[in-house]
């Protein structure tokens, strides 16, 4: 967190933002993701920014880092309840931010055990702990090889550094 908050501060001192690098030389092109986005070890990630920890019967998912820092401040959530069942690459609930609403897609498929209820009264925490204490749903998955068809840590990193790069 520390520091997240050091790169924060140091992109706020050198007028850097990821929607204005315009000023920089096309030569040395910068990925801000991979600067100040966090891709963990042990997880899976999905295209559309949603990453998954497997342990066991459950697989625990939310959304990254990267996908919080370009909603921005996320001031509300919309999850399913338990028992619902999801489908992989299909939506399960929504992150309104103040810039945005956007769909949060399962990356595998399975029945909803559990939601962060702690969301409800704190989405911040999808912001400031996108990997721990903001998690989303639970999940019993219903085909656990769908997990092979997800990035390891190193194809999300340069997956996010192609997709900035096109923006």
């Amino acid at each position: 967190m520390a520091l997240r908050v050091w790169a924060s501060s140091a992109a706020n001192a050198l007028k850097l933002s990821s929607a204005s690098t315009t000023h920089l030389s096309p030569a040395a092109p910068l990925s801000l993701s991979r600067c100040f986005s966090t891709v963990l070890d042990g997880l899976k990630y999905a295209t559309s920014h949603e990453w998954v920890k497997h342990e066991g019967s459950v697989a625990t998912i939310g959304i990254t880092e990267h996908a919080q820092d370009h909603l921005g401040e996320v001031v509300f959530v919309e999850l399913p309840e338990p028992g619902a069942a999801v489908t992989q690459a299909s939506g399960f609930g929504a992150v309104e931010s103040v810039k945005a609403t956007s769909d949060v897609n399962s990356p595998i498929s399975g029945e909803v055990i559990e939601v962060n209820t702690k969301l409800t009264e704190t989405p911040g925490l999808i912001n400031s702990s996108p990997y721990a204490d903001g998690w989303m749903i639970k999940v019993k998955p219903s085909n656990p090889s769908e997990l092979e068809s997800l990035m390891g840590p190193k194809e999300y990193t340069k997956f996010c550094e192609e997709e900035d790069a096109a923006h």
